[in-house]
């Protein structure tokens, strides 16, 4: 299995909040969010909507399509994960 990819979360924290020096609190606020939004998805306890997908390019100057296919990404990821461990009840229509 390739290795897990990488979470929007740990893209917003790694490649915007550190090199900015900015807290999570102060994109929150400009976000106008509770900082518990940013905080879960970092901690991936939360998956990026649609609209903070939205938000999030607007104010780090990014697009929504980064954010929603880094989401997506992990979302795969994880029901492949998932579908390895278990069987499915799902099957192909082709032979």
């Amino acid at each position: 299995m390739k290795r897990k990819p990488t979470s929007p979360g740990e893209i917003l924290l790694e490649e915007f909040l550190k090199p900015l020096r900015m807290t999570q609190k102060t994109l929150a606020q400009h976000l106008q969010c509770d900082y518990k939004v940013i905080q879960s998805i970092i901690n991936e306890e939360s998956n990026v909507t649609l609209d903070m997908a939205t938000r999030l390019a607007t104010a780090l100057n990014t697009t929504p399509d980064f954010w929603l296919n880094a989401q997506i990404a992990i979302d795969l990821w994880n029901k492949k994960k998932k579908r390895g461990s278990s069987t499915s009840t799902a099957s192909s229509f082709r032979k």
